[in-house]
């Protein structure tokens, strides 16, 4: 077998390899092939999942095209400093969505100077997002914000993405200080609307810049045809995204819902194509509704490996057990245990029946958690300042979605019955959310969502084309 095109994907835990072969205008996935990430030498795992993919009889071909993406980097941590709590909080988490980046404070003019100053100082961000006024609105915090920066002696690139009638100044401020900045346009325009695109490739370009060189993933920029290494959960999006809304010569598949689960972990986005024909006054305000085409959360302390404890913290002991109708003391220390093992060893693969069942509790309480903390919800109660009332619709409304796809190693390894039981499992309760009501699963057993977003960055229509025939959609339903 031979293959031209190949994608890795450098992962917490394992560094994946997945080799296709276009030609006249067709793509074709020969095979994926895995082997340990190494993160002190990235390179090692690289060459090893070469070699398990040689081993497979696959030869790649000299001219091969070659791209990559990671999240074993971690992301770049970011301070987003804004005007208005609620609505930096908002900008700052989809900018951040698939970036790259790890939002680790969120600061406005509510806060005094001093504890900004403070945030700065402490947390020593790689990335500053300075937001602040729509345009034409507030240019005061903003500028008091850039003086902050300055006197924080920040090493940190700032992204000026606030009021455009102050960025001027703004970068002025920064600039005489010795801080480097990026302008790009106001993530929040207006009230009505996030755009946050421009800010976000900002990201992107110094997560190439900053993270490949600091976690020697910069090996891998000499690999690749494109010279850069795209966040994992941005290629997901992108795979989503590509899916969901089609090219110019193809319909895309309509509403889609991904379920990403890893060791470290657990992501869901949707995009939702149909949102983008919204009028302003169907979107309503920004900071109170999640009306955006594309959307991603991320619970970073659910993951099947690295952040094992952290599922069974927030679930508790004896509701992970009643996934699997388990009970019991011992059973809950036994538990326990096993998580804390998992996260000190991220590369054990279960050795028992008991293992394996724990794992599958543990990711039906991952995937619910995640997916109730995306989706929006029915109303409770009367909130008159919001204008919301019992049994409205708040926040994300998934029920019209039509196709669930899943996604991670535990749906590469998994057998179908294992697989369709923690999928149901973690749908079978939605209670107040308002999650898809009768979904079409797709398990990714391939995992080669990442690689159709990555590759449909350059081979769209034949990319898209292959990911309807691979997961058996022939057309918009």
């Amino acid at each position: 077998m031979q293959a031209n095109i190949i994608v890795y994907d450098v992962g917490s835990t394992y560094t994946k390899l997945t080799a296709f072969w276009l030609a006249e205008g067709v793509l074709d996935f020969i095979a994926r092939a895995q082997a340990l990430t190494t993160i002190d030498d990235i390179e090692i795992g690289v060459l090893a999942a070469n070699q398990a993919l040689a081993l497979k009889g696959v030869e790649v071909c000299r001219d091969a095209a070659a791209f990559s993406t990671s999240s074993a980097a971690g992301g770049l941590r970011m301070v987003a400093l804004g005007y208005m709590p609620r609505v930096t909080a908002k900008a700052a988490k989809e900018v951040a969505m698939s970036a790259g980046a790890r939002v680790l404070e969120i600061v406005s003019c509510e806060d005094l100077p001093e504890f900004r100053l403070q945030v700065l100082r402490e947390i020593k961000p790689d990335i500053v997002l300075l937001a602040g006024g729509t345009d034409g609105g507030d240019q005061d915090s903003m500028l008091e914000n850039a003086r902050i920066i300055v006197k924080s002696k920040s090493n940190a690139v700032i992204i000026i993405a606030g009021n455009y009638a102050a960025q001027g100044e703004v970068a002025e401020i920064l600039t005489s200080g010795g801080v480097a900045n990026i302008r790009v346009p106001n993530v929040m325009p207006t009230i009505h609307e996030l755009k946050v695109k421009p800010a976000r490739e900002a990201i992107h370009e110094q997560f190439i810049k900053q993270i490949t060189l600091a976690k020697g993933l910069n090996k891998l920029l000499n690999v690749v045809s494109d010279k850069k290494v795209t966040p994992t959960p941005g290629a997901v999006l992108l795979g989503a995204e590509l899916l969901a809304k089609g090219t110019f010569a193809q319909e895309g598949i309509g509403d889609i819902l991904v379920i990403d689960i890893g060791g470290a972990t657990t992501d869901i986005h949707s995009v939702m194509p149909g949102l983008e024909k919204l009028t302003i006054e169907e979107k309503g305000l920004v900071i109170n509704n999640e009306k955006q085409p594309s959307y991603r959360t991320v619970e970073g302390n659910l993951g099947l490996r690295i952040s094992a404890t952290g599922i069974v913290e927030t679930i508790g002991p004896v509701g992970v057990l009643t996934k699997i109708g388990y009970k019991g003391e011992e059973l809950e220390q036994q538990l326990i245990d096993y998580a804390v093992f998992l996260e000190k060893n991220p590369g054990h693969i279960s050795q028992s029946p008991l293992e394996k069942n724990f794992d599958l509790a543990l990711a039906i309480c991952a995937i619910e958690v995640a997916l109730k903390r995306h989706a929006g919800y029915i109303s409770q109660e009367f909130n008159p300042v919001m204008g919301i009332i019992p049994g409205i619709p708040i926040g994300r409304d998934l029920r019209r979605v039509k196709y669930v796809f899943a996604v991670g190693g535990l749906f590469t390894h998994c057998t179908q019955e294992e697989k369709q039981f923690v999928i149901k499992q973690a749908f079978k309760n939605p209670g107040i959310s308002l999650l898809p009501i009768d979904p079409v699963f797709i398990f990714d057993e391939q995992y080669l969502l990442y690689s159709i977003g990555v590759l449909g960055q350059k081979y769209s229509d034949v990319s898209l084309q292959f990911a309807k025939k691979h997961f058996k959609i022939e057309k918009e339903v």
